[in-house]
């Protein structure tokens, strides 16, 4: 079969097609035909899931396709049904899927917007409900809102009933966002919006912040949030490992300030998350009140040219490879 891997180069990564034996599930495994998969930008960069120096892996974190074939032990599923999940390796043909990570994808669902949802949707509830505790009314601040993160970020906000403010470089990926009810945008990529979020909010500040961008604006999101905020850190596309703290506002504001990563978690601790997300968002995509926002749909021979696509940073939510186009 074909399979793309993905390696290390001059500190940048790059996408190669293999030919690679058909993958057999072992105990606890779903063999899927993939259909389409999404792509994310922590996936291509060196020090994220690709060490500098290391060796090439099988590229792709997530995807949806038909299941070819049940491994032993596997209940509740069936050969030739829609599934998506996270899964390594999904730029390819064929792909395994842990049994625990499998969802069954919505009918209301092309193969593309269902590759594009495992790994972003679950984020999304990892730091809006189960650690954010976002409630109804309240204000969201995303840094970096244009992302595939940040654009689910805002429309499961907006499904819980909160109101969102995001920060993004361009004023035209704002505007865009209007479509899907972003209430406020402010078009900055530094850290300078604090008084935006205040004035926003009456004076108030961000009940919860995701910080899509990294240390070059935390202590601005720091300065943004409410009384008793809580601030979600879920990536670093800046580079910016570190960054001060106000030890005052920590303590006086009671703020509480927690990381949002699947790394160190047990394959049972990520089965929780999938149920989780299927009991609290999943409802929400398959009745269509959440429609996942797809920027560009490339075929698979195409990956290289998505890859280059996205790291152009002209992208608006999410960039599909669809297997068979």
């Amino acid at each position: 079969m074909k399979s793309y891997w993905i390696r290390p180069e001059s500190g940048k990564t790059v996408v190669e097609l293999r030919d690679a034996p058909m993958p057999e599930p072992g105990p606890g495994q779903i063999l899927v035909r993939m259909r389409a998969a999404g792509l994310n930008r922590g996936e291509l960069i060196v020090g994220h899931s690709v060490k500098a120096g290391g060796a090439a892996k099988a590229a792709g974190a997530e995807g949806a396709g038909e299941i070819e074939k049940l491994g032993a032990g596997v209940t509740g599923f069936k050969a030739g049904e829609r599934v998506m999940g996270r899964c390594a390796g999904s730029f390819a043909e064929y792909s395994l899927m842990d049994a625990r990570e499998a969802i069954a994808a919505p009918k209301n669902l092309s193969w593309e917007e269902a590759g594009c949802i495992p790994l972003a949707f679950m984020v999304v509830h990892d730091m809006l409900i189960a650690q954010g505790k976002l409630k109804a009314g309240e204000w969201l601040l995303v840094t970096g809102i244009s992302a595939g993160v940040g654009v689910a970020a805002l429309q499961t906000a907006k499904a819980l009933g909160a109101k969102v403010i995001g920060t993004s470089g361009s004023a035209e990926k704002l505007e865009k966002l209007k479509a899907v009810r972003l209430d406020v945008g402010i078009r900055t990529r530094s850290g300078d919006f604090a008084e935006g979020v205040m004035n926003a909010t009456g004076g108030k500040g961000a009940n919860l912040v995701v910080n899509n961008v990294g240390g070059s604006v935390f202590a601005e999101t720091i300065r943004a949030l409410a009384y008793e905020g809580r601030h979600a850190t879920v990536g670093y596309v800046d580079g910016v490992l570190k960054s001060e703290i106000d030890i005052e506002a920590l303590h006086t504001k009671r703020l509480t300030l927690f990381g949002v990563s699947n790394r160190l978690r047990t394959p049972e601790q990520r089965a929780v998350t999938v149920r989780s997300f299927a009991a609290d968002i999943l409802p929400y995509l398959a009745d269509g009140r959440i429609k996942p926002l797809i920027d560009r749909v490339y075929s698979f021979a195409d990956l290289p040219a998505a890859k280059a696509f996205m790291e152009s940073n002209a992208h608006l939510g999410k960039i599909a490879v669809r297997m068979d186009a």
